[in-house]
């Protein structure tokens, strides 16, 4: 045979292509809502929010304020199941000792953040 008809085989290159990384997505977030009534007090708010939230001083008294003052308060916004949690540690906490006509928690709710 001649060289002219000599066939010249090209290797295949095979190439691996990965997905480009995605972001994982980002869950939606909570408030995480305190709302007022007058069967407790702001010693109440304060010793609540600082166990179940870790407040500072400042913060809890902030907070406590803010409910009296505008009837709610935004303590955390999180995760769905955080929020969920926490709302729930709210109405299981208990009655406020320091008044009697107190017969439960305060009550706190969840919404989407906007």
């Amino acid at each position: 045979m001649a060289d002219s008809d000599t066939a010249v085989l090209e290797p295949e290159v095979y190439t691996s292509r990965k997905p480009a990384p995605r972001k994982p997505k980002q869950q939606p977030r909570y408030h995480v809502i305190l709302w007022d009534d007058p069967d407790h007090t702001f010693d109440y708010v304060i010793m609540m929010t600082q166990q179940l939230f870790g407040a500072t001083l400042e913060r809890a008294m902030q907070l406590a304020k803010e409910v009296d003052t505008s009837g709610k308060a935004v303590c955390l916004t999180t995760t769905k199941e955080h929020a969920e949690l926490k709302r729930d540690q709210i109405h299981a906490f208990g009655k406020d000792p320091q008044l009697a006509r107190c017969s439960g928690s305060m009550t706190a709710s969840i919404e989407p953040e906007c």
